[in-house]
């Protein structure tokens, strides 16, 4: 057992630092961070930036963080790059400095284990054509794919079983695989699945190919490795599946025994515009949208339950646990904000957590944060802010983001700071944007850092321009002009 309850986590009554157990695992709370698209890998190795990221969430508390988002199980499953790529024994040694680095702060280790199917390309990597239950095309990436004979189907299920084989190897805690818009949900669906052969037409047939993946890890990683599925709950479009197929399928799943957690999602992601409303909804989508869906998923299965979507803030998260609609809850877009998240919970600080905001940035820059710049930089950027050896007297001159950022830093430095700002309000040109009702989120931005100015006792002169009278006499030692953009 690698990651153990935390004292916090198992006195606590908040019902987020509670313990959970996962198969063999014992995960110190109920917060999670999913697997997603970070960019970060050097040619589908995780080598340090990747696992310096990671680690970080390891770091900052969370009961387990998940890698990989669709890791390539074989070489034609590629997007064309941005992929860890578990097809070789290459990534062995580098999965396990990835898991004794999360390992070492406490938390569990997780990969994502799948094949794209129809998502992959033809036009890059080795120029190797699609996959597909049946030739349907690709919405989102316009491939024409070919259909699976019985030798495709043998392969890539063996390339599952290798891939999950070398996640044991390399130290992690367990492995999932992904239903949705890859391969194995393409035989889900009537959508990508036309055949006529034992794996098309019936709920069981199309089940087929899903079952046998499963069964064919569970052989390779044995009894005690946590395997579970992330799991499309209703495909959201009148030709695919809806909640009552895909609760059959998920109860077929559950009857053969091989896996061990379900890994809820909601509708498709063969558009962008699916991906960003109902796989990973932004800031025009309501808080955590699918949770009312996802309890009553719960509720008629019988394994844990795990879900990520739009739950931004611990308020909800909280709620999500105590009503039981989930068993963990996933955080992974604010993790990307702030991968302190459950520290702070745990040091009774919750107001310092940085907010996510639903910008999305991360989602079209992937692991970038529109407010917090050392997430995806951990090997240039600290997170954790150094005292400086010898403190100034620092005058900031501008109020918006980058100046009241600016005077922050300064004072967490231990500089002694004065912020100018022309304005009757901090937060420049982000109050704009946030004055659109479906922006409004975004004034998590400049709210976050009014209460951290005023935490860290920042002078801050509102209604003043930065005449040079007024600099001089406050006979700084640096001054950091921030002014931006004119309104």
């Amino acid at each position: 057992m690698k990651a153990a309850a935390s004292q916090a986590g198992s006195t606590s009554s908040d019902p987020l630092l509670q313990p959970f157990r996962l198969k063999g695992l014992t995960l110190r709370n109920r917060v999670v961070s999913t697997s997603h698209a970070s960019m970060l890998d050097d040619g589908g190795l995780p080598l340090e930036r990747y696992q310096r990221y990671h680690e970080e969430k390891a770091r900052g508390g969370l009961a387990m963080t998940m890698v990989g988002s669709s890791a390539m199980t074989s070489p034609d499953s590629s997007w064309g790059g941005g992929q860890l790529d578990l097809s070789t024994d290459r990534i062995v040694p580098h999965l396990q400095s990835l898991s004794q680095r999360v390992h070492r702060h406490g938390a569990a280790i997780m990969c994502q284990v799948s094949h794209l199917g129809r998502r992959a390309t033809a036009y890059a990597g080795n120029w190797l054509p699609p996959v597909a239950p049946s030739r349907v095309r690709e919405t989102r990436n316009r491939n024409f794919p070919k259909e699976m004979d019985a030798a495709d189907i043998d392969r890539i299920i063996k390339d599952y079983a290798s891939a999950a084989r070398r996640c044991v190897d390399g130290g992690l805690d367990g492995v999932e695989t992904v239903t949705g818009g890859h391969l194995i949900g393409q035989f889900l669906s009537l959508r990508t699945n036309r055949r006529t052969d034992d794996f098309g037409g019936s709920l069981e047939n199309r089940a087929r190919f899903g079952l046998m993946v499963h069964e064919a890890i569970r052989r390779a990683v044995g009894d005690d490795f946590a395997v579970g599925i992330r799991f499309v709950i209703d495909e959201a479009v009148e030709d695919g599946s809806d909640f009552e197929e895909c609760l059959a399928f998920a109860r077929l799943f559950e009857r053969e025994g091989h896996i061990d957690f379900f890994n809820c999602i909601f509708g498709r992601m063969d558009t962008d515009l699916s991906l960003a409303e109902q796989n990973m909804p932004g800031m025009f989508s309501q808080s955590a949208p699918f949770l009312p869906l996802v309890g009553q998923f719960k509720r008629e299965t019988r394994l844990p339950v795990i879900h990520a979507a739009g739950i931004r803030d611990i308020a909800t998260a909280r709620h999500a646990i105590r009503e039981n609609l989930v068993d963990l809850v996933g955080m992974t877009r604010a993790h990307i904000a702030d991968p302190h998240i459950v520290n702070n919970v745990m040091r009774g600080e919750e107001e310092r957590i940085r907010p996510c905001v639903g910008a999305s940035y991360c989602l079209y820059k992937k692991v970038q944060c529109i407010h917090n710049p050392a997430s995806g930089h951990e090997t240039i950027i600290s997170h954790t802010i150094m005292r400086a050896e010898t403190p100034k007297r620092v005058v900031v001159i501008g109020g918006g983001p980058s100046g009241m950022e600016a005077a922050r830093v300064a004072a967490e430095r231990g500089h002694r700071v004065s912020l100018l700002e022309a304005g009757a309000r901090l937060g420049g040109q982000v109050l704009i944007a946030a004055s659109a009702s479906d922006r409004r989120d975004l004034i998590g931005i400049v709210d976050w850092r009014v209460d951290e100015l005023a935490r860290l006792a920042v002078e801050v002169r509102l209604n003043t321009y930065a005449e040079a009278e007024i600099v001089i006499a406050a006979e700084p030692g640096a001054v950091i002009v921030a002014t931006g953009g004119v309104r």
